[in-house]
């Protein structure tokens, strides 16, 4: 081997800190901060394990003993909780931290996974899997793809691949399985070897009454509008409503309150408008456009009810 072939020396030290800012992670946990209000224990969890991924780099950079970590994951929670963000975030940062090639999230369903007839499933998986090889695969209510009780099903057989997929691609694919804490207990006790290749559950909590507010601003903040000081009183009072009332998702009910409100202030512009509208105008969202919900008059609002 000529010296020009020869492999680099392996540093003796490396700053931890200046591999957090250098790699891109910090960019990361400061979207994800700025991002999504809440979640304390979800960023907590996100940030151990981004720390986790810098020390192993570390030490295979140093010619240290390691192991390619188990990455799959689960996350638990209600409706509207952000869980789907939070898988994108989280395939941005293992795509810097290079431990998946592309970083791009490909977000499924079981109509996604599994066949009406035999034959059908086993094709449907594997082309889901092939699109999201070097990236994240996100399987929102995946307890659905386990019916013991349907003897014709083929939900099983899509599980097979998937474990199979799972512990032999673990260095090329991460798997994120989301849904109800509940129903997912019982799917991992039903399939103990999505369990074995879980290493980490993660438990999204509701929001507050006040994060969820907060989140009504940003929101707003984000398309351009503003709540007058009464429209915003009225949005807290819809907000305790709301939440006692069935079919309730967190901050994806809120999006749609919005949208209805904002609805309600195109038509109260167009009834009311005796001359050209300024841009205030235009972005102000008024108390009326929000008491107009049924919810002040103790009905629902026609929101579908949401999925994960």
């Amino acid at each position: 081997m000529s010296a020009d072939d020869a492999e680099p020396p392996r540093p003796t030290a490396i700053d931890l800190a200046e591999e957090y800012r250098s790699s891109g992670v910090a960019e990361v946990l400061e979207e994800l901060d700025r991002d999504m209000i809440g979640l304390a224990p979800v960023k907590k969890r996100i940030r151990e394990t981004a720390a986790l991924l810098l020390v192993e780099r570390a030490r295979k950079a140093m010619g240290l003993s390691h192991d390619t970590p188990t990455l799959h994951m689960s996350f638990t929670g209600n409706p509207g909780t952000g869980k789907t963000t939070v898988a994108l975030m989280m395939a941005g940062l293992l795509k810097r931290l290079g431990y998946v090639r592309k970083g791009h999230l490909v977000s499924v369903t079981r109509d996604d996974l599994v066949g009406q007839y035999i034959g059908h499933t086993a094709p449907k998986t594997k082309e889901v899997l092939k699109k999201a090889m070097g990236g994240v695969l996100f399987i929102d209510e995946a307890y659905y793809l386990y019916k013991p009780d349907n003897e014709r099903d083929y939900g099983q057989e899509a599980i097979e691949i998937l474990l199979q997929v799972m512990e032999n691609n673990r260095d090329d694919l991460v798997v994120i399985m989301a849904g109800y804490a509940d129903r997912m207990d019982k799917f991992f006790a039903a399939n103990p070897g999505f369990r074995s290749r879980i290493a980490h559950h993660i438990e999204f909590p509701d929001y507050t009454s006040e994060e969820m507010l907060r989140i009504a601003r940003h929101m707003l903040d984000a398309q351009s509008y503003l709540f007058t000081p009464a429209a915003e009183k009225a949005m807290a009072e819809y907000i305790d409503l709301r939440r006692q009332q069935p079919h309730f998702a967190n901050a994806r009910s809120i999006r749609n309150a919005l949208d209805r409100a904002r609805l309600r202030q195109a038509n109260r512009l167009f009834s009311e408008a005796k001359g050209p509208l300024d841009a205030t105008a235009l972005s102000t969202i008024d108390e009326s456009d929000i008491r107009a919900s049924r919810v002040f008059k103790g009905g629902l609002d026609s929101e579908r009810s949401a999925a994960q």
